[in-house]
């Protein structure tokens, strides 16, 4: 086989789900006897992108680079000027798997999109609305030209045959995974601490990670927390938000002002994989009541940690949590604090939850997620029944 990856999101400096999604796939992908080629626009920081794609290429992957035009102007310009794309990357593959979502026109070969989610749909009011206009432009055209798409759970799978009007049997599930290397249960207070001083966390905590956005449902948390403040069992925990902040984050600052939290939530901006992984170890119970998610990557990796975790009941999450950890309703604060305020009380239950959610993580990993996306590919290039 020969299969090229649109390699671009390796290239995020503050990776989220989908660079992050794409290096745990391409650092795993056992490559054997076929060969697998990375495409990307180094068209600006050409030194620093080479030396980061040399990492790959030890691997055993071949290159393909464009250095003479701008990805950013392509995008922009391939609906009123399809430009082939096989213009900047040759007609030489079988398969071209693009990773975020759309694919421009003129791919030679067999064309492969990620499609995680349809949040742009079905939440539209969470979803900023240039993004959303952008996605509404390129999805439905994008899903035409993919001779087969990949997405992470069976929950987007049902919601991109429902808003797409995909055939189902274009579609293969390849969940996320985890990495069991760096996150498991396996604790060093000190490390830990040394985080935790630096963010300036003292005791037990509640602990969101993820964007500050809408859809993440953060309000949800401050509402819960506020509402535990009063009981002296937890008058003492402090409620950590890590991550960076996405669109309409002012709402959640104003709502931690109006309840007069700022000394009780600590908001630490973008973290880096090690704090994230010390910060998981460290919480007292990981809180996601998420409105919507193609996956939950984040609980998933908490529970690895050997960390309670708290989810909403929607989407993806019952899907990927299993019973290894508590279900609530996204909007019912009530039901979030008596949650939050079980895991912190009962030590019995608490314990449960951990052996559970180390269990249930230790079934999702990259390696697994790669070799079934090799036997798609081996699929689609008739190496094997579909």
């Amino acid at each position: 086989m020969k299969i090229a990856f649109d390699a671009q999101s390796l290239f995020e400096e503050k990776k989220t789900g989908i660079g992050y999604t794409v290096e745990k796939i391409i650092e795993n992908m056992e490559l054997q006897d076929d060969e697998f080629q990375l495409n990307y626009f180094p068209f600006r920081n050409k030194k620093k992108k080479r030396k980061l794609i040399e990492k790959y290429v030890s691997l055993g992957y071949k290159t393909k680079e464009c250095t003479w035009f701008p990805l950013g102007i392509y995008c922009k310009i391939w609906n009123f000027l399809p430009i082939p794309y096989s213009f900047f990357m040759g007609r030489d593959t079988q398969i071209t798997q693009f990773f975020n979502f759309i694919i421009p026109p003129g791919v030679k070969g067999k064309k492969s999109v990620y499609i995680y989610d349809m949040v742009y749909e079905a939440c539209a009011e969470t979803t900023e609305r240039k993004n959303y206009e952008y996605m509404k432009r390129n999805m439905e055209e994008s899903s035409k030209r993919a001779d087969f798409i990949i997405t992470i759970s069976e929950f987007s799978k049902r919601e991109i045959v429902k808003y797409l009007q995909i055939d189902e049997a274009k579609i293969y599930v390849v969940p996320c995974g985890v990495d069991l290397e760096k996150y498991n249960s396996s604790k060093n207070p000190q490390k830990i601490e040394l985080v935790k001083e630096k963010f300036k966390i003292e005791g037990e905590y509640f602990l969101y990670l993820g964007t500050l956005e809408p859809r993440k449902n953060i309000p949800a948390i401050i509402e819960a927390y506020q509402r535990l403040k009063n009981q002296s069992s937890i008058s003492s925990s402090k409620l950590v938000i890590a991550g960076k902040k996405g669109w309409d984050y002012e709402t959640i600052f104003a709502l931690v002002e109006k309840y007069d939290l700022t000394k009780d939530v600590i908001f630490t901006g973008y973290i880096s994989e090690e704090e994230k992984c010390e910060l998981l170890k460290g919480a007292m119970c990981f809180l996601f009541p998420s409105l919507y998610e193609g996956f939950g990557l984040p609980p998933l990796e908490a529970m690895a940690c050997g960390t309670p975790v708290i989810v909403s009941d929607r989407a993806s999450l019952p899907e990927v949590v299993g019973d290894a950890g508590i279900l609530v309703d996204a909007e019912d604060y009530e039901e979030l604090a008596a949650k939050m305020k079980l895991v912190s009380e009962s030590p019995e239950y608490r314990e449960e939850l951990i052996h559970r959610g180390i269990h249930r993580a230790q079934t999702f990993t990259w390696k697994r997620s790669s070799q079934l996306l090799r036997e798609v590919y081996k699929k689609e290039c008739g190496l094997g029944n579909r």
